[in-house]
């Protein structure tokens, strides 16, 4: 791997000044898969949205390291994503949302734009259904728009928070296997939160585990052993 992408540094994260997580200090590596794993309630969602800069820090610091002059870019997918069926929003509206960032307000979309849309809805695999409404699609498909719109921001990172959740299996092992192929493809580093140990085990590097108010970090193959992972569902479980 290469060097630290992102640094946190005894990061404190909370709500209106109530710490949900203190002294989190780890690094996670450029061009890396890491997963968030970690119990309901245990922060994650919290966390994701520190490192988003929709939470602010509540002591600590985050340094995310920039190759160019221009800030990192963060292309986030989320769990899902609803429209109000009245709008007739079609997949490929809701992708071209994510350049939006690089449009002046009221002007056109410039065609240069449009057509890195296009490449990203083939990418992902979501070409042939682009044109149907958004609100009818199946929830693996939907997903797929929902990864061609965080590639269209052109982002350093791809965070995906749970992006599996109501799929079914075969659409679920189908979207970490596109993931895992673009990771390696592109280069990106990539920022999953999820509860399917299996497919950590099978496609991510590196692991952030969050567990009674620590934070553990390591490697999948370390963190996830038979014996530790053992050891950790008990306590969970006791």
């Amino acid at each position: 791997m290469s060097e630290p992408f992102i640094t946190l540094d005894n990061l404190v994260i909370g709500y209106d000044s109530q710490p949900v997580l203190s002294g989190i200090s780890l690094s996670i590596p450029g061009g890396s898969f890491t997963a968030i794993l970690g119990a309901n309630g245990s922060g994650k969602s919290t966390l994701l949205k520190t490192l988003l800069g929709l939470l602010p820090p509540l002591g600590g610091s985050i340094h995310i390291s920039a190759e160019t002059a221009c800030p990192a870019v963060f292309g986030y997918v989320p769990q899902s994503a609803h429209f109000d069926p009245l709008y007739l929003l079609t997949g490929y509206d809701v992708a071209l949302m994510g350049v939006y960032g690089r449009v002046s307000p009221g002007r056109p979309v410039p065609p240069a734009e449009r057509a890195l849309v296009r490449q990203c809805l083939e990418a992902t695999g979501a070409q042939e259904f682009a044109r149907q409404r958004f609100a009818e699609l199946s929830g693996g498909q939907k997903q797929r728009v929902l990864i061609a719109r965080a590639l269209a921001t052109k982002p350093s990172i791809l965070v995906l928070d749970e992006p599996t959740a109501g799929v079914d299996a075969a659409a679920t092992e189908a979207l970490l296997a596109f993931i895992s192929q673009i990771h390696q493809e592109r280069g990106l580093t990539i920022l999953l939160v999820t509860h399917d140990l299996p497919l950590v085990r099978r496609h991510a590097q590196q692991v952030i585990w969050l567990h009674q108010g620590k934070v553990l970090t390591g490697t999948a193959v370390e963190l996830l052993r038979p014996e530790h992972l053992a050891e950790m569902l008990d306590i969970e479980l006791g």
